[in-house]
Order: structure tokens, then sequence, then C-alpha cells
């Protein structure tokens, strides 16, 4: 089979590491120079990505386009290339949630084949691996399988169903940048009152991720009623240091949705998450 031609909308710290790694699969990647950076245009130029002067000249020529862009484009950009009447193989792998993917997805139906995308990691640049998830007609994610074939992009099938690689991405991202943020909040309130190398001290002790324990969530459940009003006095003592409070006073608010399971030691899982969805 010859190799595709590919086109990046719009080659970013992310987009234009990740089409770099496409070119070892292509015949070339293309990016599209109008209303680019010249910042843009330098990255592109460093990853041996190959300048066009219009987004239709683009269309006309790729075979695959992916779509790497800031979350908030992704539904003006995806317009533009039905607008056009592009017909093959789009990637949406943008930090979208699944009904935007989905809608995306109804919008360029059926000329376009949409796989929907996840990149969780760092960009592919210095040893990092990255993995590309992927979900949709399986011609087609086995199509991007092969575009990253032996790359720092490893890319991974989660199935037919378009949406569920968006799910995963933003399932991660919901805890692994918000923990970032909870955790400078912390040090922030550490630091207010000449503890934060203690508090970087106790937490060194620990460092396993919650993220992997999901058993513990029925634990936090059965004990909400005693961390929400803990962490409103830590939202309390966040504002006195002119910090902000609202993260914790959100997580509290959480924690309210499992107030009628105090102390419950049979808790599962499954019962604290149908609780935190439906209470």
């Amino acid at each position: 089979m010859a190799k595709p031609t590919v086109g990046i909308l719009h080659p970013g710290s992310m987009g234009a590491a990740v089409a770099a790694c496409a070119t070892t699969n292509a015949a070339a990647v293309l990016w599209c120079e109008t209303g680019r950076s010249t910042a843009s245009a330098a990255r592109a130029a460093r990853f041996g990505l190959t300048p066009v002067a219009e987004l239709d000249e683009l269309l006309d020529r790729s075979d695959i386009v992916i779509s790497l862009c800031p979350p908030a484009a992704a539904e003006d950009l995806a317009k533009g290339v039905a607008e056009h009447g592009f017909s093959g193989v789009y990637v949406e792998a943008n930090a979208i949630n699944p009904v935007r993917t989905q809608r995306i997805a109804a919008l360029l139906a059926p000329a376009v084949t949409v796989v929907d995308g996840g990149v969780v990691g760092s960009p592919p640049v210095g040893g990092k691996t990255p993995t590309l998830y992927l979900s949709g007609p399986a011609d087609a994610t086995a199509r991007i399988e092969t575009l990253f074939a032996n790359t720092a992009v490893q890319a991974a099938v989660l199935g037919t169903e378009v949406g569920k690689a968006s799910a995963l991405k933003l399932s991660y991202a919901s805890f692994q940048k918000t923990s970032r943020v909870l955790v400078a909040l912390a040090i922030g309130m550490a630091r207010e009152h000449g503890v934060d190398q203690e508090l970087i001290e106790v937490a060194s002790k620990r460092t396993d991720s919650y993220l992997s324990e999901p058993q513990y969530v029925a634990k936090t459940a059965a004990r909400a009623w005693r961390w929400g009003p803990e962490l409103e006095e830590a939202a309390d003592a966040l504002a006195a240091a002119g910090l902000p409070p609202e993260m914790l006073r959100a997580a509290a608010s959480t924690l309210a949705r499992w107030h009628d399971v105090k102390d419950d030691g049979e808790l599962t899982l499954t019962d604290a998450l149908d609780r935190l969805a439906h209470p």
C-alpha cells in the first residue's frame, strides 16, 4: 500500500512533535502556513514538516488529517474541513469531551471517516513516548496504527465507538492536571506558615498514585462526613493566605454527595460511584 500524505492542524508543541513521528511512515506531512506564527513555522521546519500556503491545498493533498489544536478551536477547524469537501480519514485528537467529538463526527459524516484520538503523555521528543489512544471504525484505526508504527508515538485502539478515546483522555486529565493544581495549593498554604519543606517530607513517604487505587474511593465516601468539613477549613486557610479556595470548596461539595454513607464499612466501589453520579 502506498504511503499516505498527512495533514496536521495545527503544529503546536504537541501537534508538531506527533506529526514529526508520522513522517516515518508517510509520503509527506503537510501543514498550512496561513495565519500561523513565526514560532509555528520554525517548529514545523525543525520537525521536517512540508509547508503549504492554504488549507484547501492541504486538504486536497492529504489522505489523513490530524487535528491537534487548543480545545476551543476543534469544531471551527472541523467545519472548515467539512466545507472543503475532504473525504479521507480525520483524526480528532483534541482534548475535548466525547459529546463534542461525536458532534464533529456527525458534522463530517458521511464523506469523512472520523477517528477519535486522545494523546496521553508529553510530546514525543527527548525520549518521551506518549500513547495515542484511538477509537472508531476498525479499518481507519488500523491505518493510524500503521502510520505511527515503530515511532515514539504508541498507538492503542480502544474499540470502534467514537468518544471512547476522548473519554479516556479527559478522565486521566481530570486527575493528572487537577492534582498538579492541588500540589500548588497545598505547598502554597504550607509556605505561608513556614512548613513547606516539612510537607514535602511527609509526602515523600508515599509516592503511589491514588488513581491506581480505585478501591480507596469507597473508603473516601465513608469518610466524606469528616473530610468535607476538613476541606472547608483548609479552604478558609487558603483564603486567609490569599490563595484561591474554590477548588477545595468544590471538593467539599463533591464529598457532600456521600453524606448518607457515614462510616459504612460495607460500601463497595460500585456503590460509591453510583451515589456520586446519582446522589
